[in-house]
């Protein structure tokens, strides 16, 4: 088979304007709801693209770990997705749910979380993974494995579940969004999609999209 040849014709649910909220943000909420209520693999799972330096894009796929006035994930902010945003704070969130044949894109403007967000997050963690914070220097180059084993371990003899501290150049981001677009697949490639633009006025305006 070729790759061309692979083919989906999507029918199970349709989206119309008059169907949705006035806020985006309620409209994803009822969206990741119905995604959890199915069972949707990896629901939180998203897509996120920043832009290098030298304006070519970036990607990788980070986890949603809050949702309130917008869309908030934890990194290392010496990474190369915090370089990045150091520099170019505009990125671009994508979730896609196959299971119920939907799609979510996000556009907005980042802004690191305070401290004691940062800290809640951190200390909800298993120690294993607060550990790894840690030991992993992200997006460098490291010789092999071996080091990271080396590093956890010494961080193992060093910390205990009661002594351990976040790490200062580990903490979370909100992405504080201007525009969101819901995509529901329809038959014959004709799909709906709903998109929601943030005013000057600080009011979202709604409009459906030709697919």
């Amino acid at each position: 088979m070729k790759i061309s040849d692979i083919r989906i014709d999507y029918s199970l649910k349709s989206l119309d304007i008059t169907d949705v909220q006035t806020s985006p943000l309620d409209q994803f909420h009822i969206w990741f709801k119905e995604a959890l209520e199915a069972k949707v693999l990896e629901v939180n799972a998203m897509n996120l693209a920043t832009v290098q330096e030298d304006g070519r894009p970036n990607s990788r796929v980070v986890l949603l770990k809050g949702l309130d006035s917008g869309f908030v994930f934890f990194t290392n902010y010496n990474s190369k997705k915090g370089k990045e945003l150091s520099v170019n704070p505009y990125v671009a969130l994508t979730f896609y749910w196959a299971e119920l044949e939907r799609q979510v894109r996000i556009m907005g403007k980042v802004e690191k979380v305070n401290p004691e967000e940062s800290d809640e997050y951190f200390f909800s963690r298993p120690f294993s993974s607060q550990i790894g914070a840690w030991a992993s220097p992200q997006s460098e180059i490291i010789s092999d494995r071996d080091t990271l084993a080396k590093q956890e371990a010494e961080l193992y003899k060093k910390f205990s579940p009661e002594t351990i501290t976040r790490p200062a150049h580990w903490g979370g981001y909100r992405v504080m969004p201007y525009e969101i677009e819901f995509w529901q697949g329809r038959p014959s490639r004709l799909h709906d999609r709903i998109c929601y633009t943030l005013t000057d006025k600080n009011e979202w305006k709604i409009a459906r999209l030709a697919p």
